[in-house]
């Protein structure tokens, strides 16, 4: 779903690569995150036409920084799972390898946690002090993100688990079929009073309350049509982010932006969208998504009503 491509900062050879990443400096465990100091905001790669969604080209991390603080209700990322390791998978009914890109590749521990730690940093500085963030992974990553989290004192909400009721086979018969990933959802801090549309979750659950296992099948072709991501999410796991934690009218940041799911949810659901990419082909992918999901985005903002001439008296 997201974005996941190689750091602006190329001459750091060692630094993990993920989509917009910077090079990842190392952090000691249990030293805060340095917050990023603001730059001039670059031109968006591409923007509706209403103003409602931006699209970013360059390094997400350099890129957020130069977006104003405390401005983003709820933000979705779906960082690098560090899975590239030259293994093979089952798509489609045969072996195929897992290797997505040198953005996913591990570069160890601990750099690994210096990059959770930079990026994090990075959306915590743009959440308003009630806003909220989900990050998804599998065990590869997912704990280095959750340690970079309390590290960085954000309040953790609930760790959710997507279930594939069709997840490819394992092919070694070694293991157990790895059939989840794991959403983490946590608000900026202590004092944050996070936003819950309690009652509509509850209401899409037969009146009980939602529990923290979701079955969801993977993206079909139909989320497809306009080209695809090696990491895609399914629209109704988005959709359901977003109905559950962010308030009508919101601004939704996704600094992974891959094919656009987020974004696609966001603007189907009334919200404004921010993705950032290091790849112009997955943004041209995006914007076709957005258009196709909102072609209301594409009008222009209304002209400001121009001011009526006063009258003149004529004595």
């Amino acid at each position: 779903m997201t974005a996941k491509s190689e750091p602006a900062a190329a001459a750091v050879a060692a630094a993990p690569r993920a989509a917009g990443s910077a090079a990842a400096r190392e952090l000691t465990p249990a030293a805060p995150a340095t917050r990023p100091t603001a730059t001039p905001a670059p031109e968006p790669f591409w923007r509706s036409g209403d103003g409602r969604a931006r699209l970013y080209h360059g390094d997400s991390i350099a890129i957020l920084a130069a977006l104003p603080a405390e401005s983003v209700d709820v933000i979705f990322a779906d960082p690098p799972y560090f899975l590239s390791n030259g293994g093979s998978t089952c798509r489609a009914g045969k072996r195929t390898s897992v290797d997505k890109g040198a953005w996913d590749r591990s570069q160890g521990v601990e750099q690994n946690h210096a990059f959770n730690h930079q990026w994090l940093a990075a959306c915590r500085r743009l959440l308003k002090p009630n806003g909220t963030i989900w990050v998804s992974g599998t065990s590869h990553v997912i704990y280095s993100v959750g340690y970079a989290m309390q590290q960085q004192q954000f309040k953790q909400l609930n760790e959710i688990v997507w279930e594939k009721p069709n997840p490819p086979p394992n092919l070694s018969c070694r293991y157990f079929t790895h059939s989840t990933e794991t959403l983490l959802w946590a608000a900026r801090d202590r004092k944050s009073r996070h936003h819950f549309a309690y009652d509509h979750m509850r209401e899409q659950n037969a009146g009980k309350q939602m529990k923290t296992v979701w079955r969801m099948t993977a993206p079909g072709n139909k989320e497809k049509t306009h080209g695809k991501h090696p990491t895609q999410k399914p629209l109704a796991l988005l959709e359901r982010v977003l109905q559950a934690s962010c308030p009508g009218g919101g601004v939704v940041l996704d600094p992974f932006n891959g094919s656009g799911t987020t974004g696609v949810a966001a603007v189907s659901l009334g919200h404004s969208y921010i993705g950032v990419d290091l790849e112009t082909e997955y943004l041209e992918l995006t914007r076709a998504r957005l258009l196709e999901a909102a072609p209301g985005l594409q009008a222009p903002p209304p002209a400001p009503e121009q001011a009526r001439p006063a009258l003149r008296v004529v004595s």
